[in-house]
C-alpha cells in the first residue's frame, strides 16, 4: 500500500484481520534531517553537525531515531488503520542507526484485536536496504469503526533555505587538484583575507597577496589568520596593487586575478589599461546564484560591468556567460534575454536588442547555445506562465542564463535574489585574458572563495583553449 495516493482510505475495524499488514518505503535525505531538526528543535550535533558526527561511533551524520517512529505513526495514521485512528500506545526498541541515502520499509503487522473496545495491537518493523533491522515495536491503537474515503489534504510546499551549503557543496565537488596561481589584489579587510586563504585551504588557488603588507599582517593578526608561507608584494595602495596584480597577469605569473577590498573600477581600469590582457571581446561579468527555489545554478549577466551595453556589446556579453556555462557542464545552455514584456515593440530598446539576438544565434554570431528573447522575468523563470502568454520554447522555466538589459536591471536583480529569495552567489568577470573573481564588499569569505573557484575552474579550461 503506498501513501502517496490522492485518496486517504482507511481500514476500519472489523475489516482488519490478524496477520494482515501495510508497508511503505522511504529513503532518508539530508533535507529529512534538517526538517526534522527544525519543526521538533532536535539539533544534537550527532544529526546536523558532519564535522562532529564524523568523530562518532557512526563515523557521520545519522537520522533522529524519533524520524523512524514518526514513519510508523504515518503509516498508522494515514493508511493503516487510517484515519480515524487513535493511538493509544507505542513501544520502540532502536537496533542500529539510519544513515542519510539509507532505504527504510515500515511495515506494521495486526497481532491481536479487542472487539469490545475496538482496540488492535500491531507489530511493528524497520528494515533498510540490506534487510538489517532498524527499528522494532509494538503499536495499540483505537482503529476506526466508520469508513472514510476523502481527498488528501493539500500543504504548503516546503522549502529548505540552505542556498550556502548547496554553493559549499558546488565548491567542495570541484577538488583540490592543480590549484591556479591567484594575485589577491588589497585584500586589507578581514572576509577578503579570509575569503582569499579559504580557496586556498581548499586547493583552488596559490595566493599571491598584493597590497600594503603591514596592513594586511594587521588584518591578519585581528583575525587570527596565519599568514606563513603566503607570498606578499608589497605596494603602498589600492591603485598600485591593482596595477600590479595587471602587470603579472600580463607576464604570465597568475592566470586568475581575485579582487579584495578595493573599488571594482579600480581593478578594472588596470585590467583594460594593459594591452596585453585585452581581447576582441567586450569584458563582462558573470553571476552564479544558487537560489532555493529553483532546480539548478542560474546565471546572470551583466549585472556589474557594463552600464547600458548596445547590441554588438550585448553579444559579447551573450557569449562570454555561454562559454562560461559550458565550463560549468552545461554543454548547450538556454539563454532568456530579459525585457519588462515578451513581444517585440520599438518603444523599448531591449525588446528590439533581444530579437536581434535571438536571429544573431540563428546567423552563427552567438554559438553554443539555445536562444530565446525577449522574455519578461516570470516568463523566462516558469513555464506555466509562458504557456499562458502563447510562448511555445525550451526556454522559459528551464534557463541556465539570465541576459539583463542593463547594469541598474541586473544590479537589482541580483540583490533581490540575494538579500529577499535567500540565494547564495558568486561571481567572475570574462573577456580578459584571465578570469577575475569579483565580488561585493559585502559579500562574505564564502562567497568570496565560491568566486575564487569559479575563477579557478576558467582559468584551468582556458590552459587548453581561450574562448
Amino acid at each position: 500500500m503506498s501513501v502517496q495516493e490522492e485518496l486517504i482510505e482507511n481500514v476500519t475495524f472489523d475489516e482488519l484481520a490478524v496477520g494482515r499488514s501495510a508497508s511503505l518505503v522511504r529513503t532518508l535525505s539530508q533535507a529529512d534531517i534538517q526538517a526534522f531538526a527544525l519543526v521538533s528543535g532536535d539539533v544534537n550535533p550527532a544529526h546536523v553537525d558532519p564535522a562532529y558526527a564524523n568523530d562518532t561511533m557512526f563515523h557521520g551524520v545519522i537520522g533522529h531515531g524519533m524520524w523512524g517512529g514518526a514513519l510508523i505513526s504515518t503509516l498508522l495514521g494515514t493508511v493503516f488503520p487510517g484515519p480515524g485512528t487513535i493511538y493509544i500506545e507505542q513501544t520502540l526498541r532502536f537496533a542500529r542507526p539510519v544513515h542519510i541515502g539509507d532505504t527504510l520499509t515500515v511495515t506494521v503487522t495486526v497481532t491481536a484485536k479487542e472487539e469490545q473496545r475496538k482496540r488492535v495491537t500491531l507489530d511493528c518493523r524497520m528494515v533498510n536496504q540490506e534487510g538489517d533491522l532498524v527499528l522494532s515495536g509494538i503499536a495499540t491503537v483505537l482503529a476506526p469503526t466508520q469508513k472514510v474515503v476523502r481527498a488528501r489534504a493539500p500543504l504548503p510546499t516546503m522549502h529548505l533555505f540552505d542556498p550556502q551549503s548547496r554553493l559549499n557543496a558546488w565548491v567542495d565537488s570541484l577538488g583540490a587538484a592543480d590549484p591556479v596561481p591567484c594575485a589577491v589584489v588589497h585584500p586589507c579587510d578581514i572576509e577578503s583575507l579570509r575569503g582569499a586563504l579559504d580557496a586556498a585551504r581548499r586547493g583552488l588557488i596559490v595566493p599571491r597577496l598584493i597590497g600594503p603588507e603591514a596592513k594586511i599582517r594587521a588584518v591578519a593578526e585581528e583575525a587570527g589568520i596565519d599568514l606563513g608561507g603566503v607570498a606578499i608584494d608589497a605596494v603602498p595602495h589600492s591603485h598600485a596593487a591593482a596595477a600590479r596584480a595587471a602587470e603579472l597577469a600580463a607576464q604570465g605569473e597568475v592566470e586568475l586575478l581575485m579582487k579584495g577590498s578595493l573599488h571594482t573600477d579600480e581593478l578594472m581600469h588596470a585590467v583594460i589599461a594593459t594591452p596585453a590582457l585585452r581581447t576582441k571581446r567586450r569584458v563582462s561579468h558573470v553571476f552564479r546564484f544558487d537560489i532555493p527555489t529553483y532546480p539548478k545554478p542560474l546565471l546572470i549577466t551583466d549585472a556589474a560591468i557594463n552600464i547600458a551595453p548596445d547590441l554588438l556589446e550585448k553579444r559579447d556579453i551573450v557569449q562570454n556567460a555561454v562559454d562560461v556555462a559550458c565550463v560549468l557542464g552545461v554543454l548547450k545552455p538556454k539563454v532568456a534575454v530579459l525585457s519588462a514584456v515578451e513581444t517585440v515593440t520599438p518603444k523599448l530598446q531591449s525588446t528590439l536588442d533581444a530579437a536581434a539576438l535571438c536571429k544573431m544565434a540563428d546567423r552563427g554570431q552567438i554559438a553554443g547555445c539555445v536562444i530565446d528573447g525577449p522574455l519578461a522575468f516570470d516568463n523566462a523563470i516558469s513555464a506555466d506562465a509562458a504557456r499562458t502568454k502563447g510562448i511555445l520554447s525550451p526556454v522559459p522555466g528551464d534557463a541556465d542564463i539570465l541576459v539583463v538589459p542593463d547594469l541598474e536591471a541586473g544590479n537589482m536583480l541580483a540583490k533581490q535574489l540575494e538579500y529577499l529569495a535567500g540565494a547564495a552567489s558568486c561571481g567572475v568577470v570574462v573577456g580578459a585574458r584571465v578570469p577575475i573573481a569579483l565580488t561585493s564588499r559585502a559579500d562574505g569569505a564564502g562567497s568570496r572563495a565560491a568566486s575564487a573557484a569559479l575563477g579557478a575552474l576558467l582559468a584551468r579550461a582556458w590552459r587548453q583553449q581561450q574562448p
